[in-house]
């Protein structure tokens, strides 16, 4: 059948748009990757000090103020979030923000495993829940950009500056790709798989002053795995945020996320990094905007994502999704594109600063091919 409907005579260069782990930078191969930390200690010199300096680009390209700390752990973002949880939440009331499937899983760490009553404020995919309602004497958990739904907050506005209780901001598809008021996150984690298109398995914790003066000031009621512990005879463990981690790094990942990084910055960094995704999110936009049979699944434009965008596919079900995406990667004209597992039935294509411009623009074709050869088939 795929024979009857015309081909796209252009691919995608780079048909990479999965949405983590996600595209390597361009020009990326292993062969550029310093290796002399390969074989080594990462407790040695050269580890402890590519391990530092993989911090300090991360806080250069973040722009992140000396006022917060950066840790590489383990878990990727998971474990990254789930250390703050287990190590600070408990002192006062918990509120968690969801709206997809991610911020669900913290629902249920904060209700099922730490059985704190969590106040849960949610919305469907798609949207934002109403952020006016949260009550900021509380511990408050939310995601900055819904990776599964598409779906994130337009700014830090929502936070009020003399808020009593901590920030927990799960920024993995957010960091490298917005602006970010760090003064009103006293918590954050990231991955580098997302939009620096690092290697999984190692989280990013970022903390703030008043994470760490909870940390040094209250012991949680549950004890604590050793890949958890940031804290030692009641002070910081401020190794762990100078490249001494808590448990062995892979330094080829370690090597990997400092190449990304090094990138980054070749573009301006931050700014860099932002205008890239902005135009690969514009030029998905324009994709839509000729199709009446895609949309996007975040109805509103101040709240979409410009990384992890998904759209939403005229009378598509998941076995609809699961053939469409299946002849693109057949096609080797796009990898990885089907909508998360748990989220509506749709595409997700990443457009974060990894991924090339013209690749998208190139994939809007081959979305046309892959929907017509479905619905004949």
């Amino acid at each position: 059948m795929t024979d009857l409907i015309a081909v796209p005579a252009r691919k995608p260069a780079r048909p990479q748009f999965s949405s983590g782990p996600c595209a390597k930078p361009p020009g990326y191969s292993p062969e550029k990757l310093a290796t002399e930390s390969l074989g080594r200690s990462h407790r040695a010199k050269i580890g402890k000090t590519r391990l530092a300096y993989c911090i300090d680009l991360m806080r250069e390209v973040l722009q992140l103020p000396d006022t917060h700390r950066i840790g590489i752990v383990p878990g990727s973002d998971t474990g990254a979030f789930e250390m703050a949880m287990w190590t600070m939440l408990g002192q006062r009331a918990v509120t968690t923000v969801a709206w997809e499937s991610f911020g669900e899983g913290w629902v249920t760490d904060a209700a099922k495993q730490l059985k704190l009553d969590p106040t849960v404020i949610r919305a469907d995919y798609g949207q934002l829940p109403d952020l006016t309602q949260i009550d900021f004497s509380n511990d408050v958990l939310f995601t900055w950009n819904g990776t599964t739904s598409g779906v994130r907050v337009p700014n830090a506005d929502f936070i009020p500056a003399d808020r009593e209780g901590l920030t927990f901001a799960d920024s993995t598809s957010a960091v490298f790709a917005y602006d970010i008021d760090w003064s009103k996150i006293d918590v954050a984690t990231f991955s580098w798989q997302k939009v620096l298109g690092g290697e999984g398995g190692h989280g990013v914790l970022i903390l703030g002053p008043r994470a760490v003066e909870r940390l040094e000031t209250y012991t949680p009621a549950w004890p604590l795995p050793k890949v958890f512990r940031l804290v030692s005879k009641g002070k910081l463990a401020e190794g762990v945020f100078k490249g001494e981690t808590i448990n062995t790094p892979s330094m080829l990942a370690v090597e990997d996320a400092i190449f990304a990084l090094e990138w980054s910055k070749s573009l301006g960094g931050l700014e860099g990094l932002k205008a890239r995704s902005d135009a690969n999110a514009a030029a998905l936009g324009k994709i839509v905007a000729e199709r009446d049979w895609l949309g996007h699944l975040a109805v509103d434009e101040a709240t979409r994502s410009k990384t992890s965008v998904c759209l939403t596919v005229e009378g598509a079900d998941a076995d609809f999704i699961k053939k469409f995406a299946a002849l693109l990667e057949k096609q080797d004209a796009a990898y990885d594109v089907a909508g998360y597992r748990d989220a509506p039935a749709g595409l997700r294509i990443w457009c974060g600063a990894t991924v090339d411009t013209q690749d998208i623009e190139d994939l809007g074709p081959w979305l046309d091919w892959a929907y017509a050869t479905v619905k004949a088939g």
